[in-house]
């Protein structure tokens, strides 16, 4: 079995920062791809940025310039820097993880975590 457990999450004013983390664990054989998608209040999940096993990321345009993935692979761990926040960044942020456990790769997903921009 395996989980994935994001924190980070909160309330935060227009221009600040905040710094998600996404914890793999369970039985794992190996990671590749892991990722963060955030889901808007009446809108559709969609991908914010990625990062593949060997560091490969990708940005959607909203992403790019203001946040920054990154992965630790030692601690099955994937992060997500998001600086100059606006409040169109408000929505749940989602934990990816394509994990390669008893059986073929499958991808994982975490609970979520609140992610607010307000004054």
């Amino acid at each position: 079995q395996v989980q994935v457990v994001e924190s980070g999450g909160g309330l935060v004013q227009p221009g600040g920062s905040l710094r998600l983390s996404c914890v793999v664990s369970g039985s794992i054989f190996s990671i590749s791809a892991m990722g963060w998608h955030r889901q808007a209040p009446g809108k559709e999940r969609e991908v914010v940025a990625a990062i593949g096993g060997g560091g490969t990321t990708f940005y959607a345009d909203s992403a790019k310039g203001r946040f920054t993935i990154s992965r630790d692979n030692a601690k099955n761990t994937v992060y997500l820097q998001m600086n100059n926040l606006q409040p169109e960044d408000t929505a749940v942020y989602y934990c990816n993880a394509e994990v390669l456990s008893r059986g073929p790769p499958y991808h994982y997903w975490g609970q979520g975590t609140q992610v607010t921009v307000s004054s």
